[in-house]
């Protein structure tokens, strides 16, 4: 077991049960670290931040076995593309360091599934340095200013939020989307979701007074 790092040369299909096993179990090991560099990172404790951590080490050890599935042989590789096109992401990506981290274990489990165990060991210290230091540092530029959170408007039907809440949105808003629509009191009112974003340093407090003395809006919820 200890000969599987200087047998990454040799064909996949010679691989001992052993180098196998070896190789997931270093691959789930790098995931472990990855996920706990991001979740150090990013300073949340949320379900949605635990669910990728966890998905953070399943990549690893997927990425190690496909590694290994497509070893030196082009067809293999060009048939897993074919197959793994069928995958269709449509979350939205939130935090734009979360994909930076997807790739990180992409990285960290085909290292592994290819034996190269040197290159995670260096590569996880200092990636694990530079993300949790810029995230220290929110003022630098790089790091992301403010975690997106769920914002809920209740309004009179026919009011349109974009106009009517065009000033503080404007003011205490850096981007938003809309997520959901429905309407409610038996279509006397609609709900409008939106996914946002606030402005470095804005005071949420002050933003819902404002919007709560906004004409047309029956009720204003933030859920973080």
């Amino acid at each position: 077991m200890s000969e599987w790092p200087a047998n990454s040369s040799m064909p996949q299909s010679a691989l001992a049960i052993e180098q196998v096993a070896a190789r997931l179990v270093v691959a789930a090991l790098y995931g472990v670290c990855v996920a706990a560099v991001f979740r150090f990172s990013h300073g949340r404790d949320k379900a949605d931040v635990r669910v990728l951590a966890s998905t953070l080490v399943l990549l690893s050890v997927l990425i190690a076995m496909v590694s290994m599935v497509i070893g030196d042989s082009v067809a293999r590789a060009f048939s897993l593309v074919g197959a793994l096109s069928i995958v269709r992401f449509r979350t939205v990506v939130e935090d734009t360091r979360d994909t930076a981290f997807v790739i990180f274990s992409v990285v960290v489990g085909m290292a592994a599934g290819a034996g190269l165990i040197w290159t995670p060991l260096v590569g996880i210290p200092l990636v694990a340095l530079v993300a949790i230091g810029l995230s220290r540092f929110p003022s630098s530029g790089l790091a992301v200013q403010s975690q997106p959170y769920t914002l809920v408007l209740r309004l009179g039907l026919g009011r349109d939020p974009s106009e009517i809440c065009s000033t503080p949105f404007e003011r205490y808003l850096a981007r938003r989307r809309i997520t959901a629509v429905e309407t409610g009191k038996q279509g006397a009112s609609i709900t409008v979701t939106y996914r946002a974003e606030a402005r470095p340093g804005a005071d949420l407090v002050a933003f819902v007074a404002e919007l709560n003395q906004v004409q047309g809006v029956q009720g204003v919820e933030i859920q973080t």
